[in-house]
């Protein structure tokens, strides 16, 4: 509180003076008094970590029913090869080690991308996915050639037991992957669209988030097929 002295005919008569806030009547002292609360400059990083755990929780929930699908086509797999009557062993089709070669690469250069990404580097980014992507696609036309040694061969789908297998894992990990691709290709279309306009800083979270999920599920791809190569080749 400031009070100011006035001197009437030698009288001196003593009032407060008050600072008006705002339209109102309310006064408060002049000076240096506490300040309200600030705002929180991390309120957006914040945000980002949550849309984050969000993605990834997602992503490891759908990857759980695919990890239970091919855990019990494996035990299924192994319980069959030993009942050794009716399975025929056959040789495997070398464009496997390509397929192998072009899903770990593809996965690594899906991983520089993202990281490219991460340090705010756009450009180098959406380079790194269409090789991702590209590569990708590689993997399934080297399967379909496989399929085609196969069939040159004259085992097909119904030729035995395992064959059957054969057709079935390498397939559904096919069918799989392709959902990958198709989130590649949305992840690119995302980088055309960035492009022409200007992203908040919400708006770079949500897609740094949808990348490191879409990562989860490449590299389980990768993971996936290594171990199905591992199981096709050692286990026949």
């Amino acid at each position: 509180m400031v009070t100011t002295s006035t001197t009437r005919g030698g009288a001196t008569a003593t009032r407060p003076v008050g600072i008006k806030i705002g339209g109102g009547g309310s006064t408060r002292p002049n000076g240096n008094g506490s300040q309200g609360p600030k705002k929180n400059g991390g309120g957006s990083r914040d945000g980002g970590d949550s849309t984050t755990s969000q993605y990834r929780i997602g992503m490891w929930v759908a990857l759980a029913s695919i990890m239970m699908l091919f855990a019990a086509l494996t035990s299924a797999y192994v319980f069959r090869a030993d009942r050794t009557e009716t399975w025929q062993s056959f040789r495997i089709p070398s464009l496997l080690w390509v397929s192998t070669a072009l899903i770990l690469i593809s996965s690594l250069a899906f991983e520089v991308g993202r990281r490219a990404l991460k340090r705010g580097m756009e450009t180098a980014y959406r380079r790194w996915l269409i090789v991702s992507l590209l590569l990708g696609l590689g993997f399934l036309a080297s399967q379909l050639l496989a399929w085609g040694q196969l069939a040159g061969q004259g085992i097909y789908l119904a030729t035995n037991p395992h064959s059957s297998f054969f057709y079935l894992l390498t397939a559904l990990h096919a069918l799989h992957l392709v959902l990958g691709v198709l989130g590649l290709v949305y992840l690119w279309l995302r980088t055309i669209r960035a492009r022409r306009q200007l992203l908040d800083a919400a708006s770079i979270a949500g897609e740094r988030a949808r990348v490191d999920a879409m990562g989860i599920y490449w590299h389980f791809m990768d993971g996936l097929w290594v171990y199905l190569f591992g199981l096709l080749f050692l286990w026949r």
